[in-house]
């Protein structure tokens, strides 16, 4: 199988490189004569000479053997070597069948972890011929299509969920990924000149590698984003709008994407670096990227990592709790249980910081959308409800806010005390309204009698309903049948 790897590439190397780098030393000399140890290095090239000129692309580098070891040639060599071996790594072999090309396999590991040693341990300053080596191999290893989800298209079930789908070629993937991040971080890499090859086409590229299914993959690609985005301030302002698209490819048309979690840590600590005043970009990713990805039904894989970002977008800015609530409100959702305690909890979260001017700006929609989770039939969503009123910030605003708020929350808390199933939110409902009281027990007696007067109100148009139903079923009785004609008597109304 060596054999016949080795034979489809060429026996000798091109004077011509991918990149039209200038070689320290003399181009036409020897490796032998470019060594200090000539002996050393002549028994060690009698070993892998064969076998080195057979893998080596033709396009790549000539004059350095790349599978000599940094250590053997002289330091003004070594970045030389160093692109050597990286053209050496440009070739891509298929991991389906682990037996197939398994001689080549190794022999090119063995080269990464040599490339990620160099690269850690104070290399020198990377030339322009070396960023682009390191770009090429990097582009050719990770860069590529993904598999497709197989278990989206056949319905599979939230189980599969939890068993993603691992690249078989990872043993040499996380090497390079290894390198890559050692690359961008070293001191030796200036991102000014660096910049012309780590470019808007090569982060484009890492982005559409968060698709990836593996975890350890899109681990990897949100450490080395998020040092790209460190390193290169010009990028910053397009790795924001890109990541910006592809929350409204995944709000607005698929709900279907892998690295929201990781692209939303990203931003978390992104956020935190924004300069005051924010930005009227920055509000707007806010409002039209944030806010709208409380809507997928897979909130639950991101939710942690959202909320962090909105806390931090207010904490910014507190005058942006307000707009964030109305955006909750916006996409409350009120046939999913699980989401409703979610929302709720991020809820509390804002009210905890939120000042006095801005909840009032809210506080009515928000307390009429409270008062429908307190007589929610789910009991966590009824319970998570009532826990607002065990929160102290939470109950200062709503005190000073209580003729607003009580009429509003009233009815729920009576409806509750009369005819709801669970125990634990029955009790939870009566602490309440015994708070109520404790804060106002004049307020609290008038909405009791304003809540009976609406119920007596109720009574009497069922009752005159009830009677005009009667009328018409009785006129109607007296009238020659013609064609049979469903009615309804009894009308549906939304209220929550």
């Amino acid at each position: 199988m060596l054999k016949q790897f080795l034979s489809r590439l060429p026996r000798k190397s091109s004077k011509s490189d991918f990149i039209d780098a200038p070689r320290s030393g003399s181009e036409h000399g020897s490796p032998l004569q470019r060594t200090a140890s000539g002996n050393v290095v002549s028994s060690r090239l009698n070993a892998v000479k064969r076998t080195s000129s057979a893998v080596f692309p033709s396009t790549v580098v000539a004059g350095i053997e790349p599978l000599l070891a940094f250590k053997d040639v002289p330091s003004s060599e070594r970045l030389s070597l160093f692109i050597s071996k990286l053209s050496l790594c440009c070739v891509v072999f298929d991991f389906s069948d682990p037996s197939k090309n398994a001689t080549e396999k190794d022999l090119k590991r063995i080269t990464l972890i040599e490339l990620l040693d160099f690269v850690a341990t104070d290399p020198p300053r990377f030339t322009e011929p070396a960023i682009l080596a390191m770009c090429k191999m990097c582009a050719n290893n990770l860069f590529r299509a993904l598999p497709p989800n197989y278990r989206s298209k056949a319905g599979g079930s939230e189980n599969d969920e939890d068993e993603p789908m691992f690249d078989p070629a990872w043993s040499h993937l996380q090497i390079v990924y290894e390198i890559l991040l050692k690359f961008v971080i070293s001191s030796s890499l200036e991102s000014k000149v660096a910049k012309k090859y780590i470019n808007h086409s090569f982060i484009l590229s890492l982005l559409d590698l968060f698709d990836s299914e593996d975890p350890r993959e899109r681990e990897c690609l949100k450490t080395i984003l998020h040092r790209i985005y460190g390193k290169f301030m010009v990028h910053r302002p397009f790795i924001r709008k890109s990541i910006s698209n592809i929350f409204y490819h995944f709000i607005f048309e698929t709900e279907r994407h892998n690295g929201i979690a990781e692209l939303l840590e990203i931003f978390g600590s992104v956020i935190s670096g924004f300069a005051l005043p924010l930005k009227e970009e920055h509000k707007i990713f806010l409002w039209r990227a944030l806010i709208p990805l409380h809507k997928p039904k897979s909130l639950g894989v991101y939710f942690q990592q959202l909320s962090f970002c909105i806390a931090q977008f207010i904490e910014k800015d507190p005058k942006l709790a307000s707009t964030v609530i109305r955006g909750l409100l916006k996409y409350w959702p009120v046939t999913n249980s699980q989401k409703e305690v979610m929302f709720l909890g991020e809820l509390e979260e804002i009210l905890e910081g939120i000042n006095m001017g801005e909840f009032q700006k809210i506080m009515v929609p928000l307390f009429w959308r409270i008062g429908c989770c307190i007589n929610s039939y789910h009991f966590q969503v009824a319970e998570r409800s009532l826990f607002f009123w065990n929160n102290d910030q939470i109950v200062n605003l709503i005190a000073h806010n209580r003729r607003v708020i009580l009429p509003i929350i009233f009815p729920a808390l009576q409806k509750n005390a009369q005819s709801h199933w669970s125990p634990s939110v029955l009790n939870l409902t009566l602490n309440v309204s015994k708070m109520f009281t404790e804060m106002d027990d004049v307020l609290f007696m008038a909405c009791h009698a304003h809540f009976k007067e609406e119920q007596a109100k109720l009574s009497l148009l069922e009752e005159k309903r009830k009677e005009t139903w009667v009328q018409l079923e009785n006129a109607a009785s007296h009238q020659p049948i013609n064609t049979a004609v469903l009615v309804t008597p009894l009308a549906t109304s939304i209220t929550c």
